[in-house]
């Protein structure tokens, strides 16, 4: 925009001369603008020491600003009461989302190192689950219901009736899938130990 003198008329509460007559709202704006971008960017400066962090909210605020501006009543305040109200906004969300952003990172990044006892601990729990994860795959040729009952039962130790309560069937039902889950795998076994 040139900067050559216009004739102009005061809005009330910008601060600043309202635009020429039909210079339409673009020109008033850029007026608010030139007058409050120093205010705007150092309102966020004294919250944040990262230039492109300041940078990136001011332009926030001003994009938001320049959205809303035709509702903008100075009426009921200044510009730059205004410009300040939608800065805090803009820097209270991006406060929230810079403190999910980090829980994230935390909660993703935030595994501790495992001392040595804990790490032998688990060196030995897997081992002692090979055989487990070896029915595990064997269990593939069982439907899954029959799958959940080996485990549950073989496995995680439940009686069958915890088992039948835990998968929401009758202990009588569980028991003949159990049955018939055993000799499949009983069957498998046997198969595998004729190929080896």
């Amino acid at each position: 925009m040139s900067e050559t003198m216009v004739e102009s008329h005061p809005r009330p509460g910008t601060g600043q001369a309202a635009a020429p007559p039909g210079g339409g709202l673009l020109v008033e704006f850029e007026t608010v603008y030139r007058a409050n971008f120093g205010v705007v960017t150092a309102f966020f400066a004294r919250r944040s020491t990262d230039p492109q962090t300041i940078a990136d909210l001011t332009s926030d605020t001003f994009v938001q600003a320049i959205v809303s501006f035709p509702t903008f009543d100075p009426g009921k305040g200044t510009a730059r009461a205004w410009l300040i109200g939608i800065a805090r906004r803009v820097f209270a969300k991006h406060c929230e989302s810079t403190s999910r952003t980090r829980d994230l990172v935390l909660r993703l990044g935030g595994h501790r190192e495992l001392d040595v006892d804990e790490a032998a601990e688990l060196v030995v729990r897997i081992d002692a689950e090979r055989e487990g994860r070896g029915l595990l795959d064997a269990m593939t040729s069982l439907s899954a219901l029959e799958r959940e009952v080996v485990e549950l039962v073989d496995l995680v130790g439940m009686t069958p009736k915890e088992a039948a309560v835990t998968l929401g069937v009758s202990s009588g039902a569980l028991r003949i899938r159990l049955f018939r889950a055993r000799n499949g795998l009983r069957a498998l076994a046997g198969r595998k130990k004729g190929q080896d």
